[in-house]
């Protein structure tokens, strides 16, 4: 079975603005912050939009006038490569500017976002005689005496309570402290682009606990009979779209035949049944227009109704009816 490759940076940074929350009106995000006209790309760059102004989320307390955000997925580790890297970009996004210092170095903080602690790199820097790590709170690590300010973030060890959304951004979710919490969370945000963005890799990324889930869960369940409704909804109104122009082109033999396999792919059993009707009634409504065209007698219309759609002489004959006379309009 082929691996599915999950999108995680743009979740990470979904994720970010949702742990902001009442506070992301102070601050200015851009996703892949592009350092200059060559591919230096930062994975996120935050600014204050109000010079002065506090946050006080746990992830975000550190922060200054200019943020700058590495984030390393759950299949990547955050190497002491990776921090020498960044403390390059923080120092070519500080002298990249018209005026010298239009950018204070102080005002300048890194953060480093990973999901499981990176031993060798907190080690190397624990090592150095400048350098001083303080566990701030569960997953939030200050990195102290360096050029700029520095925290390393490690997901899997963030509070679940304070940080619902980032500390769930990774695989091996449980059911009962992860799935459920996270459908509850979802049910009322669902219509949230970030929201979104972060519970479709967090899904896709725990599939077997999702399904599982489904039959233990109820906020779960609800969630997916939602979806459910939704997708019965937009599948009938594919249907009925592409049933009209399948059957004018086609004509409903093949319109059904499509419409089947279609609807048996997609698992919307409601929405094929009701795409089945409107595709039949366009069929015939389509058969009856084309050979009034073609100057074919009531007897001979309706006789092909009969043929070809199986209907009783009497419906052949309402239906023929209801379409002549809507040409007669």
């Amino acid at each position: 079975m082929k691996t599915e490759i999950l999108q995680w940076h743009p979740a990470f940074y979904a994720a970010a603005q949702i742990e902001f929350g009442d506070e992301l009106n102070k601050l200015h995000f851009e996703n892949e912050h592009q350092l200059s006209k060559k591919p230096l790309l930062i994975d996120a760059l935050i600014i204050k939009l109000r010079r002065g102004d506090r946050i006080h989320k746990n992830i975000g307390k550190i922060f200054r006038e200019h943020n700058i955000i590495e984030y390393k997925s759950p299949e990547d580790y955050l190497s002491i490569n990776d921090y020498y890297k960044v403390l390059g970009y923080a120092c070519f996004y500080q002298s990249d500017t018209e005026k010298v210092c239009q950018i204070q170095p102080e005002e300048i903080t890194i953060t480093f976002v990973c999901t499981h602690i990176p031993k060798k790199l907190m080690n190397y820097l624990s090592e150095r005689k400048e350098f001083f790590i303080d566990c701030v709170e569960s997953g939030i690590y200050y990195v102290n005496g360096g050029v700029f300010p520095m925290q390393i973030i490690v997901i899997d060890r963030l509070s679940s309570e304070n940080n619902i959304w980032m500390s769930r951004l990774r695989k091996n979710l449980t059911i009962t402290d992860d799935i459920d919490r996270l459908a509850r969370e979802y049910r009322q945000k669902r219509n949230s682009p970030l929201y979104s963005a972060v519970m479709d890799v967090i899904m896709r990324a725990n599939h077997e606990v999702v399904e599982e889930a489904k039959n233990m869960c109820d906020a779960i369940r609800e969630l997916f009979a939602d979806e459910l409704e939704e997708g019965v909804k937009r599948g009938v109104q594919l249907g009925k779209e592409q049933g009209l122009e399948q059957g004018l082109q086609q004509g409903l033999e093949r319109g059904l035949e499509q419409g089947l396999q279609q609807g048996l792919e997609q698992g919307l059993e409601q929405g094929l049944q009701q795409g089945l009707e409107q595709g039949l009634e366009q069929g015939i409504r389509a058969l009856i227009l084309d050979n009034l065209e073609e100057r074919k007698t009531k007897a001979q219309i309706t006789a092909k109704l009969v043929k070809r759609f199986e209907l009783s002489p009497e419906n052949a004959e309402t239906y023929f009816n209801k379409y002549d006379n809507t040409t007669a309009l």
